[in-house]
């Protein structure tokens, strides 16, 4: 896999900051997984019982929530559907590692075609998630809160990869 970097540290424009650590994430997620065997990537490493798969799969589902869903309240089917009856991480037994990762692809895309047709102080459309006033978020707000939830289950994937395999680093 290629090197991973972060955005320009000369780069000041915090729409372009933002979309890019967002890629950065959804790179260090993907990256994450490569390698793992399908057993490892199946398996709970951790008490709170999440695998790898159902990792990314919330994360899919969160990034499509807050800006598709919220954001431009697009329709979507099941917006909650990365959690099952009990309330934890689900993710269909046909799912593969390179699959999601292709969605991550298709997200990142589809996220920053719509942050750059707004500005970070536009409010969220009212529909979708948010239905009133005083619910919608910015734009700024929105994207970096799913920044924030792609760096720390980031951060959650890289432990698991290491119990799974001692692999460290990004």
């Amino acid at each position: 896999m290629d090197d991973l970097a972060e955005p320009s540290h000369q780069l000041s424009d915090p729409q372009e900051l933002l979309l890019g650590y967002l890629d950065y994430y959804r790179s260090a997620v993907a990256r994450k997984l490569h390698g793992l065997p399908e057993a490892e990537l199946r398996t709970s490493r951790l008490p709170s019982g999440w695998t790898p798969l159902q990792l990314v799969n919330h994360l899919l589902y969160m990034e499509r929530r807050w800006l598709r869903w919220g954001f431009v309240a697009e329709h979507v089917d099941a917006p909650w559907g990365d959690i099952d009856e009990d309330d934890r991480w689900y993710v269909s037994p046909d799912a593969t590692a390179a699959e999601l990762v292709a969605r991550l692809d298709e997200a990142g895309e589809r996220t920053r075609a719509i942050a750059e047709a707004a500005d970070l102080d536009d409010l969220a459309a009212l529909g979708g998630r948010f239905q009133t006033d005083a619910d919608r978020p910015t734009l700024a707000w929105t994207l970096f809160h799913v920044l924030q939830e792609y760096a720390r289950h980031a951060g959650h994937l890289d432990v698991a990869r290491e119990l799974a395999d001692g692999q460290l680093g990004e």
